[in-house]
């Protein structure tokens, strides 16, 4: 009994040592966007009260995945990437096969709890390539970047076809992020850019009819009102009757009168803007450029090259999350259907960005011991 006494004693005082280390900043910035995503969230969603009550069940998993993550030494991580990475292409594997279709596209798997699997590859992707780097160590050389590539290109098809284009772009960022960050030659990043510009007519000709409606639409959205411009056309209007302050918590008439659509997942941007206005958006824009710039800061400081890619592959998930929805809501990008970290809708999603954080919270962890 004396002995369990002790174990348990000195888990208790690691545990407390590891969270006295944690990187405060950050953790406190990630509270404060979850905070500031359920408040407008309980107000997009008032009506579906079924939403608001699956969101704080969200929230509560993502934070205690988040904190049994961030209690996980880094190297520990390091050695379930290659089988985090194959079991995702797994699940994407068995999408195509039995997976759940809704509204024409087959992206969920129904395993008791449906759940997104191209979700679990913006992480394990990274994940996978960082440890390739990590295994290559120093004696990286120019096919070494073309054996990345290939193992990016195979969750991407599968996500391609599923269909899930904005899926497949955030996937792919987040895998060339790796790639850039583990010193790809400048020479041969400008040549892939001058390919995948001549490609372009190509890749038209590839996309869904919808998608490039969506393109379309973009360019000039009235062209469309009521159809494929209607989510953009009502985001701005929202957006701009906002005005400098915003009309107050609870009071946007666009959100609460029906006319945005998904308010509380793709567009909750639009209901946020309406409701506190320019300044508002200003400061929300603040607590993003934080979380980027602090998961930038822990990647410069981390002790092993594996921590830094997968650190700095997460803060340009967290800027193409932001930067995409955020455009994507003020009529600058394609409508592409990519949630507002911390802040919209979604069980799986808010998982992911959860165990995001937890893997920077241990590699700041490890990097003050």
């Amino acid at each position: 009994m004396m002995e369990v006494k002790r174990l348990l004693g000195l888990a208790t005082q690691w545990l407390l040592a590891r969270v006295l280390r944690y990187d405060l900043m950050l953790l406190t910035i990630v509270m404060c966007l979850i905070t500031v995503g359920f408040i407008t969230l309980f107000s997009a969603g008032y009506s579906f009260p079924w939403r608001i009550e699956d969101q704080m069940r969200n929230i509560i998993v993502a934070l205690t995945a988040m904190f049994i993550v961030s209690f996980v030494p880094i190297r520990w991580v390091r050695k379930v990437s290659v089988a985090a990475f194959a079991a995702g292409c797994l699940l994407l594997l068995a999408t195509e096969l039995v997976g759940v279709t809704v509204k024409g596209a087959t992206r969920w798997l129904d395993i008791g709890v449906r759940i997104q699997p191209s979700e679990i590859m913006k992480l394990a992707v990274p994940m996978m390539l960082a440890w390739y780097y990590w295994k290559r160590a120093e004696q990286t050389v120019w096919w070494d970047h073309l054996l990345a590539l290939a193992i990016l290109s195979v969750p991407v098809a599968f996500i391609l076809k599923q269909p899930d284009l904005g899926t497949a772009i955030l996937v792919s960022i987040a895998g060339l992020a790796v790639i850039f960050f583990a010193g790809i030659n400048a020479k041969l990043v400008t040549a892939c850019c001058a390919i995948g510009i001549a490609l372009m007519p190509l890749l038209w000709t590839m996309l869904h009819d919808y998608q490039r409606e969506r393109i379309l639409t973009l360019i000039d959205p009235t062209l469309d009102p009521l159809g494929k411009g209607f989510h953009t056309l009502q985001a701005l209007i929202a957006i701009g009757s906002g005005g400098l302050s915003g009309k107050g918590w609870m009071e946007g008439t666009q959100a609460h009168l029906d006319f945005i659509p998904e308010r509380t997942s793709d567009f909750i941007f639009a209901v946020f803007g309406e409701e506190f206005g320019f300044v508002g958006g200003v400061l929300l824009l603040i607590l993003y450029l934080s979380l980027i710039a602090r998961s930038f800061y822990i990647a410069a400081h981390a002790r092993s090259r594996y921590a830094r890619l997968l650190a700095a592959a997460i803060g340009v998930i967290f800027f193409t999350y932001s930067f995409v929805n955020i455009g994507m809501v003020s009529g600058i990008l394609p409508v592409v259907g990519v949630p507002l970290p911390f802040m919209s809708y979604g069980g799986t999603a808010l998982l992911i960005l959860g165990i995001c954080t937890g893997i920077l919270l241990s590699i700041s962890v490890d990097a003050k011991d």
